[in-house]
Parts: structure tokens; sequence; C-alpha cells
């Protein structure tokens, strides 16, 4: 696999048990993202999605340890081969506790501490902490200490942290857990905006149906360490009843157009513009 293949991270017959594991956490994933999309990954709490994040980010094995077999691809190189600063300085991943993330005093250090490392001009530096700080909404705290800060802000500090470094990989693994509806728009808004303009490639694990239903060009849904589901959100959201088995509940719009449907619709809507054509359409019969 060549680097201008198309491909920015790929998994092939992926298996990983960390050490303390007494069976797989990972089965069999098999996988192509290719470079631009934007991914969504769901799935029920337990299936597998954080360790996916870290086996697709390199972290396995360079800061993960277990028992790994298969083979990922970052941009055509594989991640065991890499050296962890080559990998560092191409995928930027975000966990979903951010306080595992933060390590300097104040907001503007911790933005500035990894962009400091690649060597840029001072100006350039000031310049990426001013663009991330207004993006994430931070610039009223860009002087306050870390510690001072509510759970929602530290979330957001991360992703501008990693955001800094302009990755072509970006990995995010629930990054608004912490934050209020308002949060959660301007974080998938900031993310697909980059995706957009600079051709970022992002996987974003998430548990809010809707939102990667809305932003997600593909989604895939993994339970019990494989990957069950594969599609556009329509084509995955879809399937309504084992979306429900494993305990993930569909977007309102896509369940109400199920049960209007009769439960026989094959693919449903799962945006608020998909739920008022369907509605129009569903009225004008009646």
């Amino acid at each position: 696999m060549r680097d201008d293949d198309g491909v920015a991270v790929s998994a092939h017959q992926l298996y990983f048990a960390y050490d303390t594991s007494k069976s797989w956490v990972l089965k069999g994933i098999n996988l192509d993202i290719r470079a631009g999309e934007h991914i969504g990954l769901l799935g029920p709490s337990g299936a597998g999605k954080t360790t996916l994040c870290l086996c697709l980010a390199g972290a396995v094995p360079h800061v993960v340890n277990g028992q790994l077999r298969g083979d990922v691809r970052i941009f055509g190189r594989r991640t065991v081969e890499m050296r962890l600063s080559e990998i560092s300085a191409t995928v930027g991943l975000l966990l979903d506790d951010p306080e595992t993330q933060l390590f300097n005093i104040t907001v503007e250090d911790e933005v500035a501490f990894g962009i400091q490392n690649l060597g840029l001009p001072r100006e350039e530096i000031l310049r990426r902490v001013d663009e991330v700080l207004d993006w994430t909404g931070l610039k009223s705290v860009r002087y306050a200490e870390v510690f001072s800060l509510s759970g929602g802000q530290k979330q957001r500090l991360a992703l501008a942290a990693v955001l800094a470094m302009r990755p072509r990989l970006l990995i995010l693994d629930e990054p608004t857990s912490m934050l209020d509806p308002v949060g959660t728009r301007q974080v998938f808004e900031v993310v697909d905006k980059l995706r957009k303009e600079a051709g970022i490639t992002v996987l974003l694990a998430e548990q809010k149906v809707e939102k990667v239903a809305e932003f997600a060009e593909r989604v895939f849904f993994i339970a019990d360490g494989s990957i069950i589901l594969e599609g556009d959100p329509s084509e995955v959201l879809s399937q309504v009843d084992e979306l429900l088995i494993h305990g993930i509940e569909p977007p309102q719009v896509t369940m109400m157009e199920y049960e209007l449907s009769g439960r026989r619709k094959t693919k449903l809507g799962t945006t608020i513009d998909d739920g008022e054509r369907f509605l129009r359409e569903y009225l004008s019969r009646e």
C-alpha cells in the first residue's frame, strides 16, 4: 500500500487484547478510511470503540501494551514500523478523559506546548494559539490556570491543543461527553470545518447519535469487538432493531419514520430536514 493510494488509515484482520484481558477486545477488524473522510464510530459501552481508536492512532503498540495481531497502516505505513515521533506528527488523538492529556499550568501554555516542539516561528505559534482558542470558545480563559477550568472547558482545551498541531488524521473518542448541546455543536462544526478546509481525516467515536448522523459521511457500528454495520448514516441508523438490541437509540427522526411507516421502511431519515420531508409526504397522503 502506497502513501498516495487515498487511504488515510486501514486495518486488516486486526485483533487486540490488553495484558489484563482474558479474551480479544478487538476481533478481526477490517476497514479503510479514505483521506479527507469524516467517519462516525458508534457502539455500546464496552464494545471496543476506545481500543479501536488507540490502535488506529498508533498508540498500540507504542504506548499501550497488549497482544496485537493483524495490520494497521497510517497513510500506507505500518504503525508497528513507525517511530512514535512520526505518528505524533501525523495523528491527533483525543480521549474522553481530558485530565490524562493536560500537562501545563495555563491554558495558553497547554495549547502552545505541542506546537513549540515543531520548531515553528513564535509568530506562527501565537497565531495558532489565537485561532484554536477562538474556535473552541476559550479565549476568555487564555491565561487561566488549567486546574481552575470546568470539565467541559478542559475537554475543549484538550481538543484545542490537538487541533493546533494540524494533524493529517484526527481521532476523537467521545470528545463532547462533558459538553452541553451548544458546546457539542461547536466542537462538531469546528472539526468538520477543518476537515473541509484542510483535508483532515476525522474518525469520531461518539454516543450522540444525532450529531454523528448530521456530520459523518460514513458510519461504523462496533459491538463485542467486531464491526457489524457499515455504510452512510442512513444505511446504518436504519437498522433500528439491530441498534436497539445493542442499547443504542437511533435519532428521534429515524424512530418517527420507523414507527409511522409501520416498521417496514428500509432506508430512514436521520436529520431534521429528513424528518420535515417525510412528514410533508406522510401528511399529504392522509
